[in-house]
């Protein structure tokens, strides 16, 4: 099968536009901190792919389906990592603070925060496990290229959606600030999406 099919872009966009924590995240960025610093956040939660990409290819994502302890190390610091998210999110002058910073720390932070939603994530290595080999003849010689390009890809087609994503977060910013009583609804919606994916992770199997 070509690698670069329309079966797997068309499967690719499919998996990106599902709503999850990397959606989510710049979502709530977008809202509280405006376009770039969505934009950050999508560039962070795209990064945050290479580790289980890499491994994926490599094979290292084999260890998390055949070591029970590895697979639950990583899911619950993943699952920690979300209820401060969710945390952050209720908290003053946390992640849906609508007072933007264009301080690049700020920024990098933002970035960092996405990267991390991603890399605690192990259910992302078995992803791209089952999923690149799909596209590619593992058999062949130049396989582990074609994989390569496949999860770049993903990348590209995963930031540019998530960019999408925050455009048209920040575009309703205005419109939530005016209206506390919305921000506080929207603070209270997202603080429990994370919540619920922590909870739907700490009850992923491999």
């Amino acid at each position: 099968m070509n690698a670069l099919s329309i079966e797997f872009l068309a499967t690719s966009m499919v998996v990106i536009l599902l709503p999850g924590t990397g959606v989510f995240y710049t979502l709530a960025v977008g809202l509280g901190k405006g376009f770039r610093a969505s934009v950050a956040a999508s560039v962070g939660c795209t990064f945050g792919i290479v580790p289980a990409a890499l491994a994926s290819i490599i094979g290292l994502a084999a260890i998390f389906h055949t070591s029970a302890l590895a697979f639950q190390v990583i899911k619950y610091l993943g699952v920690a990592y979300l209820l401060y998210m969710a945390w952050n999110i209720l908290r003053d002058h946390g992640l849906l603070d609508v007072n933007e910073d264009r301080n690049p720390a700020s920024y990098f932070k933002t970035a960092i925060n996405g990267t991390l939603i991603n890399v605690l994530n192990p259910k992302l290595s078995l992803f791209f496990f089952a999923f690149l080999p799909q596209f590619v003849d593992v058999g062949s010689s130049n396989a582990t290229v074609s994989m390569l390009v496949l999860a770049g890809t993903f990348m590209f087609l995963t930031l540019a959606v998530f960019i999408g994503y925050g455009a048209c977060a920040a575009l309703t910013r205005d419109y939530v600030i005016n209206r506390p009583n919305t921000l506080n609804w929207m603070k209270r919606i997202f603080a429990g999406t994370f919540g619920f994916l922590a909870v739907r992770l700490a009850f992923a199997e491999r």
